[in-house]
């Protein structure tokens, strides 16, 4: 009776493991399949791109894409949107953090650490140097150039919630709920702009920081996108707090896929997949457009 016992308990444990490996088995193949299904829609969505009317048109901000296996929607977002992160100037960069929600201080610790990090120190060393050789484990800043947006996450007193942005309460509205805001990535590159920003991809903050109000802000987003410079001109009426905004004007993108996988009863998934790809296209080229970067984990 004991050792009957002793085997059901075994083989129930054993039953268990079993279980588990098979669905995390499931879990790891879905991975794959809805990483491929990504990687396709980013494939098609150059090419719809490249072909232009009526498969896209300039300033549309998503393509959605249907397949036999499941769906993918791929975000294209205007390096143009961004500002330089090598090139923009200290006050520009505070008023942006303050755009972002830090509060002044924590605006001018970033503010000066970010400068740090890029100044250039061919003797000697920075005011924070220190602080990075105390960490665990130590490190040198660059001082050089920003080569990777992903450095930023290195400097002093950033976070992530900064970086990749978050959720804040809002409570202008009843009942009070989660709205997102967008973090510092969505805002600075290495590609980005020195000049006028893309008016259809720029994150609220960008908006902010051209010198739009707070009215004018939520009337550009509730209105783009604009795919002519005429159609922007129309809405503008020439008003010179929208002059330092334009449309298009740069061959450069970041394509963000997500992509779900369809189950047999016909359902999406819930695993999400994010694939992403900054490109430039060289209508001359052999290949049209080269990859300057790519994000296996959206």
């Amino acid at each position: 009776m004991w050792l009957s016992a002793a085997l059901a308990a075994i083989a129930f444990s054993i039953a268990g493991s079993v279980h588990g490996e098979t669905e995390r088995t499931s879990t790891a193949v879905d991975d794959v399949r809805s990483y491929y299904l990504a990687t396709g829609a980013l494939d098609r969505a150059i090419l719809q791109m490249q072909w232009g009317m009526p498969f896209y048109r300039v300033g549309q901000p998503v393509l959605n894409f249907q397949f036999p296996t499941g769906e993918a929607i791929v975000e294209i977002i205007p390096e143009t949107a961004r500002l330089n992160v090598n090139h923009i100037p200290a006050e520009q960069l505070y008023r942006l953090l303050l755009a972002l929600g830090q509060d002044e201080a924590h605006a001018t610790e970033i503010t000066q650490s970010i400068l740090d990090w890029r100044i250039p120190r061919l003797t000697g060393e920075g005011p924070l140097d220190g602080y990075y050789l105390n960490l665990s484990p130590s490190f040198r800043p660059r001082h050089a150039s920003i080569e990777e947006i992903e450095e930023l996450l290195s400097v002093k007193g950033m976070t992530p919630d900064l970086y990749y942005g978050t959720y804040v309460r809002d409570t202008s509205v009843a009942p009070p709920q989660l709205v997102a805001r967008g973090g510092l990535r969505d805002c600075l590159s290495v590609w980005g702009t020195t000049g006028n920003v893309d008016v259809n991809g720029a994150a609220p903050a960008i908006l902010a920081l051209s010198g739009l109000s707070p009215e004018a802000i939520q009337a550009v987003v509730a209105q783009r996108p604009f795919h002519t410079a005429a159609e922007y001109f129309a809405f503008t009426q020439g008003n010179p707090m929208f002059a330092r905004l334009r449309v298009g004007g740069n061959a450069m993108f970041t394509l963000r896929a997500t992509a779900r996988l369809r189950l047999p009863n016909g359902n999406l998934s819930d695993l999400r997949r994010k694939v992403s790809e900054t490109i430039k296209f060289i209508p001359d080229g052999p290949e049209n457009y080269v990859v300057m970067r790519w994000y296996d984990r959206g």
